[in-house]
């Protein structure tokens, strides 16, 4: 039952993802790429007065890091980046099995992943989007400038 639904969500957030498209009007754009087997996305986000307002990715990769990366979105739009960087942390601490069943529960759907971690290939793939993410928001990575543009 819980490796059915589990194939549900993945299923059904990579074959129809909702925050995979362009992003106009991104104020932070960072690429992330997985070398050891090539899923490979770029992040955009719209962040106004530290509030995580629009997000989207683009890029190829297994149904893991696309999907994975669509329920992160899915989880910090709407949120504050300082939450969202509380969320990333939860969920790489979920990976390596290190987090609290309220912990787990704030994660929502992408709590999914958690036995991602028994499974060391896919671990880089799950967690693709959110050290990006990550990255992004804690040392600035990726900001767009009007220069940029």
């Amino acid at each position: 039952m819980a490796s059915t639904f589990y194939n549900e969500i993945l299923t059904e957030h990579n074959q129809n993802p909702f925050h995979k498209h362009e992003l106009e009007g991104a104020n932070f754009s960072l690429e992330g790429i997985n070398p050891s087997c090539g899923d490979d996305i770029v992040l955009n986000l719209k962040v106004e007065d530290d509030k995580i307002v629009d997000g989207a990715y683009v890029g190829d990769g297994c149904a893991i890091s696309q999907a994975s990366a669509d329920m992160m979105l899915d989880l910090v739009i709407g949120r504050s980046k300082e939450d969202a960087l509380r969320l990333t942390d939860i969920f790489l601490r979920m990976i390596k099995g290190e987090i609290t069943e309220e912990e787990k529960n704030e994660l929502e759907e992408a709590s999914i992943l958690q036995d991602i971690s028994h499974m060391p290939a896919r671990v880089k793939c799950a967690v693709l989007g959110w050290h990006t993410l990550e990255e992004m928001l804690n040392e600035g990575e990726g900001q767009v400038t009007t220069e940029d543009q």
